[in-house]
């Protein structure tokens, strides 16, 4: 099958870039006027607005014209490191093994299972050696979504959530096919293949069953796209008829709806960016109805799992009330003071406890340290009195890693499915068995071409921020790459990532696609900055609201660091981030323009300011949390208005700067990047070279179908590799254009 770009140079290139006229518009915040040349490029369907982001487009087009066969290059080594007919490692739920398969040429794969063999049945199912997109991967297969045929005929598809009842006889699943995260839900019967008549429009991801099988729960938003709303969906009735269950009125509060592995309860979370709250529904007693476990407490945040600790049913509450880094409790199974829960694994503050999951006679924790993820294991004792036999860590060699647990959905289970991968080491799924203790690997994700993990050299570097805070960075380069001819070391380009907001980390993981740039003789680093949760709690709280300002300084002493050890020099020093990291990448722009060489800056969230001062926008209200309130608030408008990108562009010499986005985004309007971009090209001086590339049908993930997803992220490691002077380096592993390779298995 020919894959070709999806977008099309124009006929006749552009000559110069388009130039937005300045129109500007007045608003009065807090007694002062503050002036907007550029809102009128939020009207999304006015056809000046299309056609101005079309000749943006093209002009993007035509200044990467000459990138055209480096870019079908990468895709094709993208391509030819995947096993592209391949399937993922069967996870068993109830009866079943569920997983999901990929076929060559197909930009979507599909949903399947098999029958388990028994009720000791813990050993996946492993497919035949070689298995053509036309053949059952194991025997007895049930395919049970064709997503390539639900996505025909649309130019975006994603799957938002699919649910088997538990009686495994029916599948909830829900589709989006504008980009703009509002899903529909169907309901199919597996037995026959059909759709039941129900549908739910307007849902935020996928539906919950009850145990049951009757009824599904699920979650809509409100006009400022906010999750506020929890519904009841008896099967075989209209959506019009369905139950409100819950309705959180707080603006600055989201909910959610799940059911616990035990399949006891189901739960409804409402939480802000600091405090949380949860409702729970007894199955064993559905008469008593949905009760509040602990009512809100202003910074207080808290979760719930049902959990049982020898004959004693039990909530384990994951809490911060005793300290910042969150601690363990145990709590009865009804409604329950702070007061009254009882320590299971008491706060630590050089460990942040960030989840836990109760099994049959093991707890596991999701925790971190020093900046790494770690999995503990808490075997459980026969009472509440001797909750905890044994209390340990799952270890790994390599330096830097990340590792998680996922696929665990049976309370009963006596393994534990882990991922695991580093920079250099592809994702890889083992099965830890608490009963022997032993780790067993499964799968590791095939990359063609003879890769091999040991030629490549990972290292966590500790970059000092102004405050003398150390910030840890990860970093990946090709083995030797550093290496000079006299033996010494020499500066490599290096593309230098960044996020830093809500808490969110952004751990080590591995990239096919970054091989493009490492086998080009590039680096890839992470800038672990402040905002996100790498280092503890303390690490987010001190880079929001009025600390916002030690993410961008830290992402830029990660730089200085980078180029005072050699590493790297500016000049092929690329920044990249997105979204909330595309607001890093703005403000880092404006503060130190002259240590990059180019910046990359996602769906970004640029016009930090204007957005936050409109409460009806998407997100504004449940933000305040994280960013603070500028419409209230003078200070809070004084500070976001002292580093957001837009307001501070300047007429100094920028590096070029790529800025992508997407037109059905709601999370991070186009129109953000759009008036930054015009911005910048209006306001800057010296080189100037700005540009805006719009998907015209995307959302705020991007373009979906993995072909499309590969030939998006060819386009941009062009431009990076450009940047850095690499546009005609030979790769040092020049990989086969095939989807097969002897040397690497099948699974």
């Amino acid at each position: 099958m020919e894959h070709q770009s999806p977008v099309e140079p124009p006929a006749a290139p552009p000559t110069a870039p388009p130039s937005a006229e300045a129109r500007p518009s007045t608003t009065e915040v807090h007694g002062a006027p503050r002036v907007d040349d550029y809102e009128w490029l939020r009207q999304k369907h006015s056809p000046e607005v299309t056609a101005y982001l079309e000749a943006e487009n093209a002009w993007t087009q035509a200044r990467t014209a000459h990138l055209a066969d480096l870019r079908q290059t990468i895709f094709e080594e993208i391509k030819a490191r995947t096993l592209e007919t391949d399937l993922s490692v069967p996870t068993r739920i109830r009866d079943h093994w569920y997983y999901s398969r990929s076929y060559e040429g197909r930009e979507y794969g599909a949903s399947c299972r098999v029958p388990a063999r028994g009720e000791d049945d813990w050993t996946p199912p492993q497919p035949a050696e070689h298995c053509s997109p036309e053949e059952p991967a194991l025997p007895g297969e049930e395919v049970l979504l064709d997503l390539n045929a639900l996505a025909e005929g649309h130019d975006f598809f994603s799957l938002g959530g699919s649910s088997v009842s538990p009686d495994a006889a029916m599948l909830a699943y829900s589709t989006d096919v504008t980009g703009d995260e509002r899903y529909t839900v169907r309901v199919k019967d597996l037995a026959s293949g059909e759709l039941l008549p129900d549908v739910i429009t307007g849902v935020i991801g996928g539906a919950t069953w009850n145990r049951e099988g009757s009824d599904l729960y699920y979650t809509t938003l409100d006009d400022s796209w906010r999750a506020d709303k929890i519904w009841r969906h008896r099967l075989g009735t209209a959506q019009a008829d369905d139950e409100l269950v819950f309705h959180e009125a707080d603006g600055r509060f989201w909910v959610g709806v799940g059911r616990t592995r035990t399949d006891r309860f189901l739960v409804i979370a409402s939480g802000s960016k600091t405090t949380s709250e949860y409702h729970y529904l007894d199955a064993d007693a559905p008469e008593s109805g949905w009760q509040l476990f602990a009512e809100r407490r202003e910074g207080l945040e808290y979760s719930l799992d049902h959990c049982v600790l020898g004959d004693e049913d039990v909530f384990l509450v994951l809490h911060n009330a005793t300290g910042p880094d969150f601690e363990i409790a145990t709590a009865p199974v009804v409604p329950t003071p702070t007061e009254e829960w009882v320590p299971l694994v008491p706060h630590d503050p050089a460990v942040r406890l960030e989840d836990v999951d109760a099994f049959a006679g093991h707890v596991v924790v999701h925790q971190r340290s020093e900046g790494l993820t770690q999995l503990r294991i808490l075997e459980l004792g026969s009472s509440r009195a001797e909750p905890i036999s044994d209390d340990y860590l799952v270890r790994f060699d390599e330096e830097v890693y990340t590792v998680g647990s996922g696929g665990n959905p049976n309370f009963h289970q006596p393994i534990v499915r882990l991922g695991y991968t580093t920079m250099a080491v592809p994702s890889s799924v083992y099965d830890y068995d608490v009963r022997s203790r032993e780790l067993t690997l499964l799968k590791r994700t095939p990359v063609l071409g003879g890769y091999d993990p040991a030629d490549y050299e990972e290292h966590r570097l500790w970059a000092t921020a102004p405050d003398g805070e150390r910030v840890p960075i990860s970093i990946v380069c090709r083995r030797g790459a550093r290496e000079d001819s006299g033996g010494g070391t020499a500066p490599i380009p290096v593309l230098l990532y960044g996020y830093g907001a809500y808490e969110m980390s952004m751990d080590p993981y591995f990239s096919k696609p970054r091989l493009s740039l490492l086998d080009r003789g590039a680096g890839f680093a992470i800038a672990h900055v402040r905002g996100g949760g790498e280092m503890g709690r303390r690490w987010y709280d001190d880079g929001k609201l009025f600390r916002k300002q030690n993410s961008f300084s830290d992402f830029i002493a990660c730089a200085r660091h980078l180029v005072e050890t050699g590493w790297t020099r500016p000049e092929v020093l690329v920044a990249e981030g997105a979204s909330a990291g595309g607001l890093l990448m703005g403000a880092v722009a404006n503060q130190a323009p002259e240590l990059f060489g180019g910046v990359v800056a996602g769906v970004p969230f640029v016009d930090a300011l204007t957005s936050m001062l409109d409460s009806t926008l998407p997100l504004t209200v449940t933000e305040y949390d994280e960013w603070g309130n500028p419409e209230a608030d003078p200070e809070v408008f004084a500070y976001l208005a002292s580093y957001a990108p837009y307001d501070n562009v300047a007429a100094v010499d920028y590096p070029p700067i790529l800025a992508e986005t997407s037109l059905n985004d709601t999370r991070v309007l186009y129109v953000e990047p759009a008036k930054w971009i015009a911005k910048l090209r209006a306001t800057a001086t010296g080189r100037r070279d700005f540009l805006l590339r719009t998907e015209m049908a995307a959302g705020h993930g991007g373009v979906s179908g993995r072909y499309k997803s590969w030939h998006d992220r060819a386009f941009t490691l062009a431009w990076i590799l450009d940047r850095m002077g690499l546009a005609e380096a030979p790769p040092a592993v020049v990989v086969a254009p095939t989807g097969d390779d002897p040397e690497e298995p099948r699974v």
